[in-house]
């Protein structure tokens, strides 16, 4: 037998998954199909420890004239979370799913409230540098200031208050878990239910997004005062945190069942790799929004600065690629 057959019998011994086994040695499940599939041979320190999962000396792994029955019986205790996989029950489902429903609106109030929170200060600055309003600029920048302040207070309350509620339903999200008889069945009915009101939302917050940038292009083309420019800057905003807003509220609803039938990008491989970058990410945005706050303070300039966030939204897309294919060379 070569090394992809003992692989195979081994872990077929066990009664392990190929998810199961590459759970246990830090790889994703692609990496355990090459090796049964004698497409890749796994390094030296993974053949060192699947010979202590399975119980065997590495001359039975490594050595082709070795057959299965001179090869010790496996002693490897699954004491991990393999061995002990969280079960969903049919009750827990369920009060994730109403829970996500009821929570997510207001998580998406306070993504819109944080995106729109400039509108005000924008109108106000405009109107008031074309001489539309009859208040002073620090008058109208006091005003425009409050009103975000007020919305991102608004917005954190919100977050705190509501999406905390949903953290002891994290590890859904995090880590691999089956599910109890009945769980799938009514999952996949309600997730085929909830289907034309996702794809309705998801097209229309698409469309939003995108066509928001038409009054501002239009505006700026034809050469239209600044403060018409500068009101098509806050719609554009205005339209982008509906669009945002429908993506949670409704979208993340929908994506409620990918997470308990772990499709998508909620399978265990793609869960390994999100723990993974996860710090990555956060630091990501940290950074992004220092600079986003420290640019608009400094240059007054809310009209603009917002760009920041689409520009930091494509680079970190492909920093994420770039992320997860390091990832999967490593294992």
């Amino acid at each position: 037998m070569i090394l992809a057959d003992k692989i195979i019998n081994e872990r077929k011994k066990n009664g392990w998954s190929q998810e199961e086994l590459a759970e246990m040695l830090d790889v994703s499940r692609q990496s355990v199909s090459k090796w049964e599939g004698a497409q890749s041979v796994p390094d030296l320190q993974k053949i060192l420890r699947m010979a202590e999962i399975f119980g065997v000396s590495t001359d039975y792994l490594l050595k082709d004239e070795l057959e299965p029955d001179t090869a010790p019986v496996a002693y490897y205790e699954k004491s991990d979370s393999v061995s002990e996989k969280i079960k969903v029950t049919l009750d827990e489902a369920s009060e994730f799913i109403s829970l996500r429903k009821q929570i997510l609106p207001s998580v998406g109030i306070g993504v819109f409230l944080c995106i729109t929170c400039p509108v005000i200060l924008l109108i106000l600055a405009g109107l008031q540098n074309s001489d539309m309003i009859n208040i002073s600029e620090n008058a109208a920048a006091a005003i425009g200031l409050l009103f975000l302040f007020i919305q991102i207070g608004i917005a954190v309350f919100l977050f705190i208050t509501k999406a905390g509620k949903l953290s002891r339903f994290e590890y859904l999200e995090q880590e691999s878990f089956e599910t109890e008889y009945g769980v799938d069945g009514m999952v996949k009915e309600r997730m085929a239910e909830g289907e034309a009101r996702n794809s309705k939302a998801l097209t229309t917050g698409v469309l939003l997004c995108i066509l928001g940038c038409v009054p501002l292009i239009l505006t700026s083309v034809l050469g239209m005062e600044p403060w018409v420019i500068t009101c098509m800057v806050a719609l554009l905003l205005i339209l982008v945190g509906i669009g945002v807003f429908l993506f949670i509220a409704v979208c993340g609803v929908h994506s409620s069942y990918k997470i308990l039938l772990q499709t998508d990008d909620y399978k265990p491989d793609s869960k390994r790799i999100n723990k993974k970058l996860e710090m990555l990410s956060r630091i990501y945005w940290m950074l992004i929004t220092v600079v986003y706050l420290a640019a608009s303070f400094i240059t007054g300039k809310w009209g603009y600065t917002w760009i920041i966030w689409a520009v930091s939204g494509v680079l970190f897309a492909l920093i994420r690629v770039i992320g997860e294919a390091v990832v999967r060379a490593r294992d």
